[in-house]
């Protein structure tokens, strides 16, 4: 199993976008690359080849659904896993995530020192990991 390295991580609040990137290059030894826009993330996968896509629910302009499906619809970048990450974590709003498409859904806040962790056991878990 490929060991996570690279996470494209999308979120249109600066201080949540410095917490993140904290919290996964510091505790997690990620390489991150950070968008503030939906459009401009659907560029940066495309350079930047992540591994996994950690993308915000509710942004201005393009929001994280009609992103995802602008990654879906690309050959370059269908297949990179995406999570979303959002505070809209009902049950029947959860269910309607998976079945956009995206591989799971972490809830905002979520705990900073234990972010890296939750996003490795999702990594795991996709490649037949514990």
């Amino acid at each position: 199993m490929p060991a996570l390295e690279r996470i494209l991580y999308v979120e249109d609040e600066e201080m949540l976008r410095t917490v993140t990137n904290l919290a996964l290059t510091r505790i997690g030894k990620f390489t991150v690359e950070l968008c503030d826009s939906g459009t401009k993330a659907v560029e940066m996968a495309k350079r930047f080849k992540p591994q996994l896509i950690m993308l915000d629910v509710m942004m201005p302009v393009m929001d994280g659904p009609a992103t995802l499906r602008a990654l879906q619809d690309d050959p370059e970048t269908a297949d990179i896993p995406v999570i979303f990450i959002t505070a809209k974590v009902q049950p029947r709003e959860v269910e309607a995530f998976l079945a956009l498409g995206v591989v799971d859904v972490i809830a905002k806040p979520f705990e900073p020192m234990g972010l890296a962790g939750q996003v490795r056991g999702v990594w795991n878990r996709l490649n037949g990991g514990a």
